[in-house]
């Protein structure tokens, strides 16, 4: 008695089927330097000009956020997530994010659902100037339960090897300049999940389950503008671990950050977050971003005119500390 692939769990033309669902989302962030489509063994993108051209990668997931986006049935902005793990990072260093390739874990492949997840991935690649040029989805029954899904992505991006920003140049009396977070982002969300139990609460104009799920803010476009016209010295990307943990990565040994905890505007939600758990000060800044999403190291003689610039483009900048000589660790006032 022989035995299909279907009788296995997995439904090879559900693939097909999300595969079609996906194709409209994925065009809309190609490009002419994307020289094959969907389908392909391998994706292939051209460099174009440059004349010292560095690759930075990086790759990261959602984490336990995706939780909340299965309870909820709501599966078209972690995707986004995804993205802005990713591409913040890769941006920390100058380059611009060009491509991005997902993958997609599940127990039981549902079209309709995979496609809503990568719909998210592509409104995030498009927010980035990436294409979305390949990935994976791989059905995995009996190893993930029915329902559930994981999702993550691969970034590289490119800068010239002159316009490489790693933080060496900071130095005393530079100026640390924060760009808001949309929220809680996509770190933290064990403990969030251990606070908050029913997402079906009102808070504020919604639920706290669709407040959570505000995506994660992408930074690339504001910050590659500046890029044009400043010699940005340092930049972090505020996830897992807080300031604490993320903006000491770029500033230069001798030197340490001084962050002033009344500068910085937290967020709402994680103030309610910290009520409702009773949890400490200290253990809120060593796993959150509290409002501060991404962190750039200016010289003092830019920081008017970056301000200005930034509000300009729409965003709501504004000065939370320095550099000063000292051990790396963050210096918290």
């Amino acid at each position: 008695m022989s035995i299909s692939y279907k009788e296995a769990g997995v439904d090879k033309h559900e693939g097909y089927k999300a595969v079609e669902l996906m194709k409209k989302a994925v065009e809309k962030t190609q490009n002419a330097n994307v020289l094959n489509g969907l389908g392909s063994f391998g994706a292939m993108y051209e460099l174009g000009k440059y004349k010292n051209p560095v690759l930075v990668s990086g790759t990261d997931g959602v984490g336990t956020k995706l939780d909340v986006a299965f309870k909820l049935k709501k599966y078209n902005t972690v995707g986004i997530d995804a993205v802005a793990m990713c591409v913040n990072d890769v941006l920390c260093h100058g380059a611009q994010p060009i491509f991005f390739l997902d993958y997609l874990a599940c127990g039981k492949l549902q079209a309709e659902v995979a496609a809503d997840l990568v719909s998210g991935v592509a409104q995030g690649c498009f927010e980035a100037g990436a294409a979305l040029i390949g990935g994976e989805t791989a059905e995995m029954p009996g190893f993930y339960k029915p329902g559930d899904y994981d999702i993550a992505g691969f970034c590289v991006g490119v800068v010239e090897k002159d316009k490489i920003v790693n933080g060496s140049a900071t130095t005393q009396g530079d100026i640390l300049i924060a760009l808001p977070s949309s929220g809680v982002h996509s770190n933290g969300f064990s403990l969030v999940r251990k606070v908050i139990k029913d997402y079906s609460v009102s808070y504020e104009k919604t639920t706290i389950g669709e407040a959570l799920l505000t995506p994660t803010r992408i930074y690339v476009k504001p910050v590659m503008e500046l890029l044009k016209k400043y010699d940005i010295k340092g930049m972090a990307h505020i996830t897992g671990g807080g300031l604490p943990e993320n903006l000491p990565r770029t500033i230069s040994s001798g030197h340490q950050a001084v962050v002033f905890k009344e500068k910085i505007k937290v967020l709402e939600i994680f103030k309610y977050i910290q009520k409702e758990g009773n949890i400490s000060e200290d253990e809120m800044y060593g796993t959150f971003n509290m409002g501060v999403g991404f962190v750039l190291v200016v010289d003092p003689k830019d920081k008017d005119n970056i301000l200005k610039d930034l509000i300009t483009m729409g965003e709501e900048p504004y000065e939370i500390g320095f550099v000063q000589k000292g051990e790396k660790e963050l210096c918290l006032k």
